[in-house]
């Protein structure tokens, strides 16, 4: 199923991966691995599981932030379904890489809540993230609290295991809603010790940038997707040729209780923007 031989026949042989991570990081402003998120090349990594992997951590990256197997079967992940949790950790770090997180569907949580903790758990993962409630675009006030509510709960049941549940944004978030920022009603409804924020950069180009939260909520969050904007262009470019101010971004991260990084744009926006981070 594309998952490359030589990957699954490393599962026999002793952990490899010995990645220095605080020599590996810049001196310079970015203090953490520079992760990446693997939706945008998905198919690749079907294809070839440790292959891609290994070509990601080959141009720069050193740590991954994965999509959920089973709650992402629909969309192309199945055939990963049949890598235990030790398995897929086995060939992450065999591929040089950290495994630090996961994005999950609020069904699945919903639904397998115990058995994807101790997936997690198993892989040595310490933080769960929802990527969307899922709710239509009529959705009420109370819908989006009743489903901040629910994820409280489910903060609850992973805290106690050992799981930090955190929520990744959309641009959907940034709405006004009973005159009021969606974003923000979340972040007032979100306990904070059982919900933290996975900041999705990328809503700089409707006008909000990722500092300004960290600084108005500090250690509300854990982890941001990394993305670039041009405003000429009026589209993505990749990190540090765009409109994000980074250096106010890494000077604000520890203040919003940032612990991951992870670069998610196409494709073509992988290798310069692990380059241009490497920089700062």
């Amino acid at each position: 199923m594309g998952l490359g031989a030589a990957g699954m026949g490393s599962l026999v042989l002793g952990p490899r991966f010995k990645h220095d991570f605080a020599s590996a990081a810049s001196e310079g402003l970015v203090k953490m691995p520079i992760g990446f998120q693997v939706w945008t090349i998905r198919e690749a990594l079907i294809k070839d599981f440790p292959g891609t992997l290994k070509k990601m951590a080959g141009i720069g990256y050193q740590s991954v932030e994965m999509c959920s197997p089973p709650g992402y079967e629909s969309s192309g992940f199945g055939p990963l379904m049949q890598l235990g949790a030790r398995e897929m950790k086995q060939i992450i770090n065999d591929a040089g890489l950290e495994f630090t997180s996961t994005h999950y569907g609020m069904n699945e949580l919903r639904e397998n809540l115990g058995e994807r903790i101790e997936f997690a758990l198993e892989s040595g993962q310490k933080q769960m993230i929802l990527s969307s409630f899922g709710l239509p675009r009529e959705a009420t006030a109370d819908d989006w609290k009743k489903a901040a509510d629910e994820l409280n709960a489910m903060g609850r049941k992973a805290k106690d295991s050992g799981i930090q549940i955190g929520f990744h944004n959309h641009h959907g978030e940034f709405a006004m809603l009973d005159n009021k920022l969606i974003y923000e009603m979340l972040l007032e409804r979100f306990d904070p010790d059982l919900v933290k924020m996975q900041f999705q950069v990328a809503v700089i180009s409707i006008g909000y940038k990722a500092a300004d939260y960290f600084r108005k909520y500090p250690g509300r969050f854990i982890s941001a997707h990394l993305a670039d904007w041009s405003a000429e262009k009026k589209d993505s470019v990749s990190v540090g040729q765009g409109i994000v101010d980074w250096k106010e971004f890494f000077s604000a991260v520890e203040t919003g209780g940032i612990k991951n990084i992870f670069v998610e744009m196409d494709e073509v926006h992988f290798r310069p923007s692990a380059d241009y981070l490497k920089t700062i």
